[in-house]
């Protein structure tokens, strides 16, 4: 089964490198615009010989890895205490209602005020925007606990952090694998996007100058990476996901397919 969607992966693929590489030899878009998937493949080429290129990549990844590790631990411990202090949820719920919604992108003043081109820019943007994803996430795992094996830790002597280690936390952990998996993704486009915007250090950046410089065939090639990159990340995520939830029933019957 995985490998007939293998073969249906790849041939998508091929017909997909193949169309790019028609439409504009066939004149229907100028080459100006969109160049031919040779061309593209030359440009890559000649990128990842270039030194800056992997400096520009290391800036994006550090940028995505410790934003994404700075909104997974804050995310985890904020949902755990929001759903296991009485009352805290309902205090919080309108705040969180209120701010979830906003756009990460609209914090670009503001980070560019506080804290410029740094580092520190694309952090508040990764981090807010990842945050919420696996907030939500663990929010909903605690609404799931069944509440029949919270009275039998209760009844049991257990206490509060006793029944979060042993009743609370296997039940969210599937919701907070799918929140890292999420959180990962928009990590990744939020990276890019404040360094495209903001002109901080990394392939956003790099794509900008190459648009300005009228290096098409470079822009698409650094996208491209962008691209694989996302990929490279949700395979990641998802093996990671896999293997710890391995005792999970939902992650043992995709195993017996």
């Amino acid at each position: 089964m995985r490998g007939a969607n293998a073969a249906l992966g790849a041939a998508g693929l091929a017909a997909f490198l193949a169309l790019g590489e028609a439409v504009p030899r066939l004149g229907l878009v100028k080459e100006a615009y969109f160049p031919p998937t040779s061309r593209i493949a030359d440009a890559l080429g000649q990128e990842v010989t270039d030194h800056a290129f992997w400096t520009a990549l290391g800036d994006t990844l550090t940028g995505w890895a410790l934003g994404l590790a700075i909104a997974v631990g804050a995310g985890v411990v904020v949902g755990l205490l929001v759903s296991v202090v009485p009352h805290l949820r309902e205090a919080t719920a309108s705040t969180i209602e209120f701010l979830r919604p906003i756009p990460s992108v609209a914090l670009i003043p503001l980070a560019v005020l506080l804290y410029g081109t740094e580092l520190r820019s694309v952090l508040l943007l990764v981090v807010y925007a990842s945050f919420w994803q696996v907030l939500v996430q663990v929010l909903y795992g605690v609404q799931d606990v069944d509440p029949v094996a919270e009275e039998t830790a209760r009844s049991y002597g257990l206490g509060p952090w006793a029944r979060v280690r042993h009743v609370l936390w296997p039940t969210a952990l599937p919701y907070v694998m799918t929140g890292v998996r999420l959180a990962a993704a928009v990590a990744l486009i939020l990276a890019v996007t404040a360094e495209l915007v903001i002109g901080a250090p990394g392939l956003g950046a790099r794509i900008a100058v190459a648009e300005t410089s009228q290096a098409v065939p470079d822009m698409y090639a650094l996208v491209v990476v962008t691209g694989l990159l996302g990929l490279l990340i949700n395979v990641g995520a998802r093996t990671v996901e896999r293997r710890a939830l391995a005792w999970h029933q939902s992650v043992r019957g995709e195993v017996m397919v």
